[in-house]
């Protein structure tokens, strides 16, 4: 019968390289651009791109904050939501989008 061994791991507080590590790291970064073979990697374009769309499990960091609606913009957002609920979700999709389409304008 096996053992089972158990790893943890937290990539917030990793442990610290040991020599050999900090010595490979360094030989890489001294090679020049040129010793690296990427003929097996394709070129990417901008059609790449065209549908790319945000990782559906990233969620950013909620900040707290007071923020001053005009109040008939919160009663539209309200209104749309079940039970008057979620609303400040969609308040938040909607800044979202608002911003990601003034990057690709700005692109």
């Amino acid at each position: 019968m096996r053992k089972i061994v158990r790893y943890e791991f937290d990539p917030a507080n990793p442990p610290p390289l040991t020599e050999a590590q900090k010595a490979e790291i360094a030989a890489l970064k001294a090679r020049p651009e040129d010793d690296v073979d990427t003929s097996d990697i394709p070129e990417l374009t901008e059609g790449f791109w065209q549908n790319a769309v945000r990782n559906p499990y990233f969620k950013p960091v909620k900040q707290q904050l007071t923020l001053r609606l005009d109040s008939d913009l919160v009663a539209w957002f309200k209104r749309r939501a079940p039970d008057g609920r979620g609303y400040q979700g969609a308040i938040n999709r909607a800044l979202r989008e608002y911003v990601s389409k003034q990057d690709r304008k700005a692109g």
